[in-house]
């Protein structure tokens, strides 16, 4: 049986949540998808999957066995990639991820453009405020928005945002302009699913943090819904600069509290060690770099 389709097939199983979904993904029927999967067990003498009639786990064995084989599937996807041409003509499937409202905005547009440029390459682009595991799901590259947590994972900032707090201008000649965390306390708030957190951070002096309780009084899951309320005069609402970046510049939204905002936060390209060795990777890298490096809503400084 060819090795190569037994950690395929074990990969594809941990990419889509089980056996019958990576069967059909594989275009091969589950009991050939599950005895890829068990000669694999057999031939490494370890149990990869915990498995159940309602879901597959895997196993601590298996955690740190799927890193591996993702770099054997690597490895033999260059050497392919060179053999047939993609040295000089980069082709292929690219999977990237990016946060849901950024990547609707600005990253989407900026891959259907490097698609424009290569033809021959095909991207699926995975739009959510989720965090995803880019080893597990089998991610080549992520647009992320914070702090790089993962010592495994390769970053290039691109810019930075700010969190900041904005209300609509009528909504403030109602209420008043707050000076400082200490007045939010007589304000309405609105919460969305981004900022869920009982508490909005702020930077006081000698940049130490402030929490400023938060008891909103309309709670939602999508951003967008929350600064819409903002926008129409309805409370206060946090949000990351490049999501209210056209209102504050149409003077829809003002900024407020501007100097208790805290740190701003990195945008980077994020990717997998030695994934760039692919040459559709490392050229969408330098694409998306160059691109989102142009965009007004995110800062360089």
């Amino acid at each position: 049986m060819d090795r190569l389709a037994e950690l395929s097939a074990f990969l594809a199983v941990i990419d889509h949540g089980g056996f019958a979904p990576a069967s059909r993904v594989l275009r091969k029927s589950p009991p050939t998808v599950t005895r890829l999967v068990a000669n694999l067990e057999k031939r490494l003498g370890i149990r990869l999957f915990e498995r159940s009639s309602r879901r597959c786990l895997l196993t601590e064995q298996g955690v740190g066995f799927a890193q591996d084989a993702r770099a054997v599937i690597s490895d033999y996807e260059q050497a392919v990639a060179s053999a047939s041409g993609e040295a000089t003509a980069p082709r292929g499937n690219l999977k990237l991820t990016a946060p849901y409202f950024f990547g609707r905005e600005h990253v989407s547009p900026a891959v259907l453009r490097f698609l424009k440029l290569h033809p021959s390459i095909s991207v699926e682009l995975d739009l959510s405020d989720r965090v995803l595991d880019l080893h597990d799901d089998g991610i080549d590259l992520a647009i992320r928005i914070g702090p790089n947590a993962d010592e495994t994972l390769i970053s290039t900032r691109v810019g930075w945002v700010r969190r900041v707090v904005v209300a609509s201008p009528d909504y403030l000649a109602q209420a008043g302009v707050p000076r400082n965390p200490k007045d939010l306390a007589r304000h309405t708030k609105l919460q969305h699913g981004s900022y869920s957190d009982a508490s909005w951070r702020l930077r006081g002096p000698r940049n130490r943090s402030i929490a400023s309780p938060v008891h909103a009084r309309f709670t939602v899951n999508q951003a967008d819904a929350a600064i819409a309320a903002a926008r129409s005069g309805h409370g206060l609402v946090t949000a990351l600069s490049y999501q209210v970046h056209h209102d504050l510049e149409t003077g829809l939204l003002v900024r407020v509290l501007q100097d208790f905002e805290p740190d701003p936060l990195p945008v980077s390209l994020t990717w997998p060690e030695g994934r760039d060795r692919l040459l559709r990777v490392r050229m969408a890298i330098d694409h998306l770099a160059q691109e989102l490096r142009s965009l007004s809503v995110i800062s360089m400084d």
